[in-house]
């Protein structure tokens, strides 16, 4: 069949032609987005509600109409090609603007949230503060699922297709709306009968004589400990012969009574509470640096997401409430220094 030139073409020739491309262009992007984001083509037509050959014809065509492979298939993996990856961050973007607008346009009508939520967090957080709290807020909206990412690296949000962050400290992203949600307060702690057998530290230098635990960073570093003196800040990594990188595993080793540690007070509130541990150098506590929930700047959030920060914020902050005259009378009892026989005693 002889292909008319563009130039010679009726107007109405013209809109037909570019009609069908478009169609054809749109249908085949969004399903090579979804295949590269799913992984497989399965997975991308259980996303997109339609049948696997489906999707493979309105990827072949798409291919057929770049004149390049996409994809590399095998039975047991879909892999993007050099020219799939980079036709995939070109079109990214741009397909996340539409699939956004749609999505606001249809928060707007009525009816309870619903969609799906992906959330990144340390795993120490996660595990302790917000996995207890999904079951209720899954009670409360049925219609919103969780995908809930434990990684102690800071995700990019736009990148990894996060909706909501939890993270200690700002994230260094101008894009990102970081709200505090609870004070950052680091606390060295320690086993009643590690402080019988060895006492605890009254000063920061005392630490060198310590069992001390330490924590490896996602970047192979060992985690500094901080503490204010006299004004300013001060780092130290002391020497020891126990290192983890997991919040659950060193609670687990101080609670053993295998050394002192620095954490976050949320990981040992309830163990301070019930005298399974104690506290020390307290009085030389660093800065807070906050633990903070972060998204990405909108100038709509969709139902699912407002209902989310609303329902954490509620929830955490009243956990902290809790939890906070507890670590200031632990902190007030640990500025004296000396060793303890006994465990502190709980706050009422």
């Amino acid at each position: 069949m002889t292909r008319i030139p563009p130039s010679v073409q009726t107007p109405s020739e013209r809109q037909d032609a570019l009609t069908s491309s478009f169609s054809a262009s749109y249908a085949g992007v969004m399903a090579f987005i979804t295949v590269a984001t799913e992984g497989s083509f399965a997975r991308a037509a259980d996303r997109l509600g339609v049948g696997r050959s489906a999707v493979s014809r309105s990827v072949q065509k798409l291919e057929g109409q770049l004149g390049a492979r996409l994809f590399s298939r095998t039975t047991r993996s879909t892999s993007l090609t050099a020219e799939g990856e980079l036709f995939f961050e070109n079109c990214r973007p741009g397909v996340e603007r539409i699939l956004q607008a749609l999505e606001e346009m249809r928060d707007l009508r009525d009816g309870p949230p619903r969609g799906q939520l992906r959330i990144s967090s340390p795993h120490g957080f996660g595990r302790k503060v917000l996995a207890p709290l999904m079951h209720e807020f899954r009670m409360r909206y049925p219609g919103i699922g969780i995908e809930l990412m434990l990684d102690e690296r800071a995700a990019d949000l736009a990148v990894d297709r996060i909706d909501v962050a939890f993270r200690d400290g700002r994230l260094d992203d101008s894009q990102v709306i970081a709200k505090q949600l609870i004070p950052m307060q680091m606390m060295v702690c320690a086993s009643p009968d590690y402080a019988r057998r060895h006492g605890l530290p009254e000063s920061i230098d005392d630490l060198h004589d310590h069992a001390c635990i330490n924590r490896r960073l996602p970047n192979g570093r060992l985690d500094s400990w901080n503490f204010k003196v006299d004004g300013r800040a001060r780092c130290i990594t002391p020497s020891g012969d126990i290192v983890l990188n997991d919040d659950d595993l060193m609670l687990q080793a101080l609670l053993d009574g295998q050394g002192l540690a620095q954490m976050p007070a949320y990981q040992v509130c309830d163990a301070l509470r019930a005298g399974e541990l104690v506290a020390c150098l307290g009085q030389f506590a660093p800065d807070d640096r906050g633990h903070y929930l972060c998204y990405l700047s909108r100038r709509q959030l969709p139902k699912r997401i407002r209902a989310f920060i609303d329902f954490i914020t509620t929830q955490v902050r009243a956990m902290h409430h809790d939890c906070a005259p507890q670590m200031a009378s632990i902190t007030e009892c640990a500025t004296v220094g000396a060793p303890r026989e006994e465990p502190v005693a709980t706050a009422a």
